[in-house]
């Protein structure tokens, strides 16, 4: 069995590297292994994956002084293209844990809940076949203004990747949506840049208050 999972594995990343090579990312992935070639980052970190929520947290470590944060979160990127490169940004670091922020940008690629479902758990089991102790933590699909008409799926597929993570080992579902409505129910605005879709300081807060119990 465990010569079966490497042998899908090498072919799962012989793939990928070919689907790279004309990939929107490329040069996002290039400049991360630029920096690890300057300075790798140590083993044991909190390894950080996902999108521009995780990109534009540039100072995640200040927000997080008790834990070494490693950020691979790159801007525009949706659940196939984290699987694509889960290669360079999650195999080569050794974490002691993964946390996630991922999924929102897919529902603008017309994906629906079940879909955004099914890529969490393909995630999950490629990051096991490598890791298959290390902790992992999946951040909820926050409730972005400008993305309001998506927001119906949103909800569908933040509580059937809670109940999936519920039945899994080692592997949490991490709640800060609530935590983004005002007591009335509407959304805290005051929280977004002028984008109405990433985050500002007073957002990253409300996240790190939430976070910090359950990273390792």
């Amino acid at each position: 069995m465990k010569t079966l999972k490497l042998i899908a594995l090498f072919l799962f990343v012989f793939a990928a590297a070919k689907a790279q090579q004309k990939d929107a990312f490329y040069n996002d992935i290039q400049n991360f292994k630029k920096q690890d070639s300057i300075k790798f980052p140590p083993k044991n970190a909190v390894l950080f994956i996902g999108s521009s929520t995780f990109t534009n947290w540039k100072d995640v470590q200040t927000y997080f002084p008790k834990h070494v944060i490693i950020n691979r979160g790159f801007g525009g990127s949706s659940l196939p293209n984290v699987i694509n490169y889960i290669g360079d940004i999650v195999y080569p670091y050794q974490p002691k844990q993964i946390v996630i922020y991922c999924g929102e940008n897919d529902f603008m690629g017309n994906a629906t809940a079940e879909i955004v479902v099914s890529r969490v758990k393909k995630l999950f089991d490629l990051i096991r076949v490598e890791y298959p102790k290390v902790p992992i933590a999946y951040i909820s699909i926050k409730p972005s203004p400008s993305r309001e008409k998506y927001r119906p799926q949103m909800i569908e597929a933040n509580q059937k990747i809670a109940e999936m993570i519920k039945v899994m080992k080692r592997t949490e579902f991490i709640n800060t949506y609530d935590a983004m409505f005002n007591a009335d129910g509407t959304i805290m605005k005051d929280i977004f840049l002028s984008d109405n879709l990433h985050m500002n300081a007073k957002g990253y807060a409300i996240w790190q208050k939430i976070m910090e119990p359950y990273l390792k």
